[in-house]
């Protein structure tokens, strides 16, 4: 009998606890979502959601959306121009959209009191109007993460204090390169350490680093407001399907490494055919080299943000090589100056390699001995 009155007794001793902690009847949680199999989904996602019981509404506030259809859409994301913009959908839907792709949410419920939970609440709703929702998608500093940090951070009696998150000293290339490496994203990995300038060799503060949504839900696990906890409650709403952890192919360095033994070997063959073959080979090398080299320059110099200005990829990546690559089998004079020239800075760049200012991907190795090996080919040739 002492048993079930105690029992009883506890139970409501649970309810009315909480009751009083929900008496403003909202419950305001972070929605932290795993990776996916698209580029933009490697990083995972994060969300707001607000649970009113007392108008029975559910909804997610989500800071990720764009229009993918809007006018001069390639240009703008070139450019860094890009247009996001606060979306608002049931909690429901958002459940429904991230389980049919397998993917994974966890939720943390925010320690906030009443009325922190109502200016918050109401910020998110003001910000979701047609006049306010849209902002200029900065990857590093103002992104659907970060905004989350931020509009929390404004809307509590007392700022969060975030203990630390990260491992000793990480810069952004090794933030954004774990969930590339998580997902075996080799090839992008590449592209993007192509595009991407010294800016990312930076040492990120922990503060920075919660622009990924990982380290957002870490921040928030760590963090205080006075001498309560951000987090009162950690549940997991959907676990993670699908296996974006299985490697998907060769890697760039691979790759390039055979290609570099089969062209260094079929250098060394004398006939019509492989100097046919070589003709086409070297335009193709050295004009694809060139364009890239232009869309370096492009990016760095045309770009609103910072991140891929100061690019060592221009090193290697010549943006004249799209103009000499319809030179290569006329005899000018300058042309030997210019095959010397670039030979050496390629050395030079492959000798210097772990010293340069900017970290590189290690892929390109086999790529850059490639490009000397054929400049020196056609130095000889000028000769």
């Amino acid at each position: 009998m002492k048993k079930i009155f105690f029992l009883l007794f506890a139970i409501c001793t649970s309810l009315l606890s909480f009751s009083q902690a929900d008496s403003c009847h909202l419950r305001i949680s972070l929605l932290t979502c795993s990776a996916g199999d698209e580029l933009f989904t490697v990083w995972g996602h994060s969300a707001l959601r607000v649970t009113d019981s007392s108008n029975k509404t559910d909804i997610v506030y989500n800071y990720g959306s764009f229009d993918f259809d809007a006018a001069g859409f390639y240009v703008k994301f070139a450019r860094g121009n890009m247009q996001y913009f606060v979306s608002v959908g049931s909690f429901e839907d958002f459940v429904y959209e991230y389980k049919y792709f397998k993917r994974g949410i966890i939720e943390q419920h925010l320690n906030l009191t009443c009325a922190e939970k109502q200016q918050l609440a109401t910020a998110l709703s003001e910000n979701a109007k047609e006049e306010n929702k849209y902002y200029r998608y900065d990857f590093l500093n103002d992104n659907c993460s970060s905004r989350l940090r931020d509009i929390v951070a404004k809307n509590t009696l007392t700022a969060p204090v975030y203990k630390k998150i990260l491992t000793g000293k990480k810069t952004f290339w090794n933030l954004i390169h774990e969930g590339l490496d998580q997902n075996h994203k080799t090839w992008s990995r590449l592209g993007i350490d192509i595009l991407l300038g010294s800016k990312m060799d930076m040492v990120s503060t922990d503060n920075q680093a919660m622009f990924l949504p990982d380290y957002l839900m870490k921040g928030f696990d760590s963090a205080q407001i006075g001498k309560k906890l951000l987090v009162d409650n950690k549940r997991v709403i959907l676990p993670v399907e699908n296996d974006t952890n299985t490697s998907t192919g060769i890697s760039p360095l691979i790759a390039f490494s055979i290609l570099f033994v089969i062209i260094a070997s079929c250098s060394f063959i004398k006939s019509i055919a492989s100097s046919r073959f070589f003709i086409f080979f070297d335009f193709i090398l050295f004009f694809t080299t060139g364009l890239l080299g232009l869309l370096v320059l492009f990016l760095w110099f045309g770009r609103i943000d910072t991140v891929c200005g100061n690019n060592y990829n221009v090193l290697w990546a010549l943006p004249t090589h799209a103009m000499v690559a319809f030179l290569l089998n006329k005899p000018k004079s300058w042309l030997k100056t210019y095959w010397l020239l670039t030979a050496l800075l390629l050395f030079l760049t492959l000798l210097l390699w772990k010293w340069l200012p900017q970290e590189m991907n290690n892929g390109l190795l086999p790529f850059i001995a490639l490009l000397l090996l054929r400049s020196i080919a056609h130095y000889k040739k000028q000769s």
